[in-house]
């Protein structure tokens, strides 16, 4: 009995451990994030677009990281575990996707 309540308490999740938890899950979506906005910008002035930018740099990166937030926990509550390639698959489409809308390229 003692066995099992050493187990147990060994198992337990300190509010450390969670916050860890939680910025090893966000990790990725902030990079994707970051690179996508940055990189679309680049990419924007080197082809010489002339479109000005709807929104500023913060506001795309904070849009784009909670919509890739989004994708990962879908992929987490769809696969029941976090991880899988097809959720970061889906992390690049969904990132991809909401820089797109919010530069508004479908009216190019």
């Amino acid at each position: 009995m003692i066995a099992r309540c050493r187990l147990f308490l060994a198992q337990t999740m300190t509010a450390l451990n969670l916050i860890n938890q939680l910025l090893n899950f966000m990790a990725p979506a902030a990079f994707v994030a970051l690179m996508v906005v940055l990189l679309s910008r680049g990419f924007g002035r080197f082809l010489g677009s002339k479109r000005p930018l709807a929104l500023s740099l913060w506001a795309q990166l904070a849009i784009v990281f909670v919509a890739s937030v989004l994708v990962l926990v879908a992929g987490l509550v769809i696969f029941g575990r976090d991880g899988k390639m097809a959720s970061y698959a889906a992390l690049a489409v969904g990132a991809a996707t909401c820089q797109w809308v919010l530069l508004g390229s479908w009216r190019a």
